[in-house]
C-alpha cells in the first residue's frame, strides 16, 4: 500500500509538472504548481519526514502559491502567446534533453548501494533543523523574505501604472493594442447609431 501511494503521488507530480509546462494561461500554471507542491508533500510524508512535509504544505503549496496567484492576477496577465520555435531547438534541444536524461539514467542504475540507510545512521529531528534554520541560515531566510516582499510591492506598482491615469493616456500607452480598441469602439458605434435609424 506504501509503494503504491509513492507511485500514485509520483504520477500526480509529474503529471502536474508537465501540464505546468504545457498550459498557457498563467492561472492554470500556478495551480498545476500547487498539484506539484502537495503531491511532494505526500511523498516527504510517506518516507518519514513529517516536518518537510508540514512545512511543503504550509510555506510552499500555501504562502508561496498565494503570493503567486495574487501577483498575476494583480498584474493581469493574458494569454500566452504560442510561436513555432525555432530549428536550434528543434534539432538541437530535443535530442540534448534525451541525451543528457540517458547519462542520468546510466549514473543512477550503474550508482551501488543507493537507498542503503540504517536507524543507528541517526535521525534528523525537527530541533536540529529548526537549530540550522533559525540560527545558521537566519540571515538567508530573512533576505528571502525581504525579497518576496519587493516581489509583491514591484507587482503592485505595475498594476497601478497599468489601470491608473486618464484612459486615453493608458490607451496610448499599450500603442497598437490602443489603436485597436478605439477602433472596434468607434465601429460599435457606428453599428449603433445605423440600427437605430433604421
Amino acid at each position: 500500500m506504501h509503494l503504491i501511494l509513492f507511485f500514485l503521488f509520483a504520477g500526480f507530480c509529474l503529471a502536474g509538472a508537465i501540464n505546468l509546462l504545457v498550459q498557457s494561461h498563467p492561472i492554470n500554471s500556478a495551480l498545476s504548481l500547487i498539484v506539484v507542491m502537495t503531491s511532494l508533500a505526500v511523498l516527504y510524508l510517506l518516507l518519514g519526514a513529517e516536518f518537510l512535509a508540514a512545512a511543503q504544505v504550509i510555506v510552499y503549496a500555501g504562502a508561496i502559491m498565494v503570493l503567486f496567484v495574487f501577483t498575476v492576477m494583480l498584474l493581469n496577465a493574458g494569454r500566452e502567446e504560442r510561436t513555432m520555435g525555432s530549428r536550434v531547438y528543434r534539432s538541437v534541444g530535443f535530442p540534448a534533453g534525451v541525451a543528457i536524461l540517458a547519462c542520468l539514467a546510466t549514473v543512477i542504475l550503474r550508482t551501488q548501494g543507493m537507498g542503503v540507510a540504517a536507524l543507528s545512521d541517526g535521525i534528523t529531528t525537527t530541533e536540529d533543523l529548526s537549530r540550522v534554520l533559525f540560527r545558521e541560515l537566519l540571515l538567508p531566510f530573512e533576505v528571502t523574505s525581504v525579497l518576496i516582499l519587493i516581489a509583491i510591492l514591484g507587482a503592485v506598482a505595475l498594476a497601478r501604472r497599468g489601470h491608473g491615469g486618464d484612459p486615453d493616456e493608458s490607451s496610448a500607452r499599450y500603442g497598437a493594442r490602443g489603436q485597436v480598441a478605439r477602433d472596434l469602439t468607434a465601429r460599435d458605434h457606428a453599428v449603433r447609431e445605423r440600427t437605430a435609424v433604421k
